[in-house]
């Protein structure tokens, strides 16, 4: 009986947009999500609506922080008191976050090992999406700049974009953030 529910239940959503595009907002964290899905696996279907987005997300003023660093330097637990501390000192703001984590070698999703650092993103005023990188030595996903313009359009207030952890010589995250933050060890150079 579960597995027939489950079987009945098992259809891909991603693969369209009902006035998703049209319903981006804050508040509305499932049209966020499917937006992205499809902007992700579906980009000849997101071709048709992202003149739209991009219009939407170029009106929008909202920053953007880049966070990169090496593996482990505590990029996460940086963003987790980043957000932390943006919540208590602008109640009225929202803040999305797309954190790119690496990809499991079997299946290419991500391994979201950022969201259990992140005690800060349970909220109202928080969405954050994790996105793979697909390709190992990767820093970001190819679908980042999609990601970050469907929150622009959605019309939050800051937007970070943190790393899956680089090298120094990386610089990518230069190109899809206003301001860059590069966290690194102690000790490390």
């Amino acid at each position: 009986m579960i597995n027939d529910l489950l079987e009945k239940s098992d259809f891909d959503l991603s693969g369209q947009l009902n006035g998703e595009v049209k319903a981006l907002s804050p508040d509305n964290p499932g049209a966020i999500a499917r937006t992205i899905s499809v902007a992700e696996n579906h980009p000849d279907l997101y071709a048709k609506f992202s003149d739209a987005i991009h219009k939407q997300a170029e009106a929008s003023t909202a920053p953007v922080l880049g966070i990169t660093g090496t593996g482990g330097s505590g990029k996460s637990s940086t963003v987790d008191e980043l957000i932390r501390r943006f919540l208590l000192d602008f109640p009225e703001k929202r803040l999305g976050i797309i954190s790119v984590d690496p990809s499991k070698r079997k299946t290419g999703g991500a391994l979201l090992g950022d969201r259990i650092r992140m005690n800060s993103i349970r909220g109202e005023r928080v969405y954050m999406r994790s996105l793979a990188t697909r390709q190992s030595n990767l820093a970001l996903s190819k679908h980042v700049k999609e990601a970050v313009s469907i929150l622009k359009a959605a019309g939050f207030d800051l937007i970070i974009l943190e790393t899956s952890g680089i090298g120094q010589s990386d610089t990518e995250i230069l190109d899809h953030s206003d301001v860059s933050l590069y966290i690194m060890t102690p000790e490390f150079g």
